[in-house]
């Protein structure tokens, strides 16, 4: 199932960014003798209310909700990286107050909190990757935390630490190696919950705005017309199942790998 989600991954991901070369029928173009044509040789996933091909709109709007999803998820697992290993390493008083930090921010429910903020905020794409980023980090945090305190503990740290070893030296060369698994594995679920969340709030009308698209903002379009034109929300829904699904897979096998080791190790 892994390589299938992994090659399935990849394939979808180069069809997005690649096929447009291609297929050069432009999403902007409106027909009005071809308003909401079912899917044919002619318009593949068909046309929407507009008479606007779907499969152009599908492709250009995962563009951008793919560049969102993993630009947003590389931001927050960085952060979350950055202030898990400071709270597992240094403990203490500085470990207690990045979990009262983390635990703050988990109080509020993180789609609330990002409807809150967008709501504040006339969204676009830049700010869409920031705002997801700023409510995305608590996880990864958490992990990493919980993981660089029992690296800390070991021997090996401890004696580095009496060398006098570079704080900088021990966190680069010895943490992020034995952290990288887990930070992976968060980051392939940030993905998938960050291209959620965009959708989510494209879905209601929050997040990008035409004549910019998303897959988001595509389902939005497509809700009004889903009882006679069941495919202009169909495609751009498949594309997000499709994705999410695929880096799932992708993070459970890595999970799974992870403990297998550490159940070796023991």
């Amino acid at each position: 199932m892994f390589k299938l989600a992994l090659y399935l991954l990849v394939t979808t991901v180069l069809l997005v960014f690649l096929l447009p070369f291609f297929y050069t029928i432009s999403p902007y173009e409106l027909n009005p003798s071809k308003i909401l044509q079912a899917p044919s040789w002619e318009h593949l996933f068909g046309t929407d209310r507009l008479g606007r091909d779907v499969l152009a709109r599908v492709l250009l709007g995962g563009q951008t909700s793919l560049i969102i999803g993993f630009l947003a998820a590389s931001i927050s697992s960085i952060i979350g990286l950055f202030i898990g290993i400071n709270a597992g390493y240094f403990k203490g008083n500085i470990d207690k107050s990045i979990t009262i930090i983390i635990d703050l921010f988990l109080t509020f429910p993180t789609f609330f909190l990002l409807l809150a903020l967008v709501s504040y905020i006339q969204a676009s794409a830049l700010i869409l990757i920031i705002v997801i980023s700023i409510t995305g980090w608590m996880g990864m945090a958490r992990l990493i935390r919980s993981e660089s305190f029992a690296i800390g503990n070991r021997p090996f740290i401890k004696i580095l630490r009496l060398a006098n070893v570079s704080t900088l030296k021990i966190i680069f060369k010895y943490f992020t190696p034995l952290l990288a698994p887990i930070f992976l594995i968060s980051f392939t679920f940030g993905v998938g919950g960050s291209i959620l969340a965009e959708s989510g709030l494209s879905f209601l009308g929050l997040g990008i705005n035409p004549p910019d698209m998303s897959w988001g903002s595509l389902l939005s379009d497509g809700k009004a017309v889903m009882d006679i034109a069941w495919w202009v929300s169909f495609f751009p829904g498949l594309m997000i199942f499709i994705i999410t699904f695929c880096l799932m897979q992708i993070s459970d096998f890595l999970q799974t790998k992870a403990n297998q080791k550490e159940i070796q190790k023991t």
